[in-house]
């Protein structure tokens, strides 16, 4: 069994309040030694990719994070593992298995460190069974949250959204988006990204400012900025 170094830095509570500094220079570390091993085998480069992942909200839980630093080591630290595991070498069976302990991850998430993870969940699955799998398993859940007076949040939300985008179910997509009545471009993003996949970019740009227009220009404007000129550009629209 290959033995992680990582893992001696990234125990429960290896933290204090001021370990910021010391949690990012791990991470860094960290994340070269998978991306070392992923030369030379994706398939335990993405368990040790996993395995950070479930570590990090345990490790990082006790420390300050008010100076925005340590969400930035954070953040960077999921985008660089998020594909890492999506390029992992895995069966099915073995994919299947191995979210399943980072959706334990994602539950026990208490700063949404997975976000990240969380919206490209169908990419991760690689198979479009699996992503299937996790959408006719959350669905019915998610289904009846929003369509409750209270509205809750559901962990896991992001997930069958971006499951029911990977797998092309446009209709039931649509379908949950229409039910949100808060219209949180965190939801949202995900029909504009249908809209943008089914070759509808004007319907996807349009669609992406009514729900800057629904929030009077408060809410979210850099990332809905971000979609759309994305969006353009690889539309060949840079005009």
């Amino acid at each position: 069994m290959h033995k992680w170094r990582f893992k001696a830095h990234f125990r429960s509570g290896a933290y204090g309040w001021k370990g910021t500094s010391l949690a990012s220079k791990r991470m860094k570390e960290a994340v070269s030694e998978i991306k070392k091993v992923a030369r030379t085998d994706s398939a335990l480069a993405g368990e040790g990719a996993i395995e950070l992942m479930c570590r990090l909200y345990p490790a990082c839980e006790h420390i300050d994070g008010s100076s925005g630093s340590l969400g930035t080591a954070l953040n960077r630290t999921v985008a660089a593992l998020a594909p890492i595991v999506a390029a992992a070498d895995w069966d099915m069976n073995t994919r299947g298995r191995l979210l399943e302990d980072l959706y334990e991850a994602v539950c026990n998430d208490g700063w949404s460190i997975l976000s990240q993870v969380e919206d490209c969940w169908g990419e991760i699955c690689v198979h479009t069974g699996l992503a299937n799998l996790w959408v006719d398993r959350l669905i019915p859940f998610l289904r009846d949250v929003w369509s409750s007076e209270s509205h809750g949040h559901v962990t896991g939300g992001s997930i069958c959204l971006s499951c029911l985008l990977y797998t092309d179910r446009f209709d039931e997509l649509q379908e949950l988006i229409e039910l949100d009545r808060f219209k949180l471009w965190s939801n949202a993003k995900f029909w504009a990204q249908a809209l943008v996949k089914q070759g509808r970019v004007d319907e996807a740009i349009a669609y992406a400012e009514s729900i800057r227009d629904l929030h009077e220009g408060k809410y979210d404007n850099h990332s809905i900025d971000d979609f759309c000129e994305k969006t353009l550009l690889k539309a060949g629209r840079a005009d």
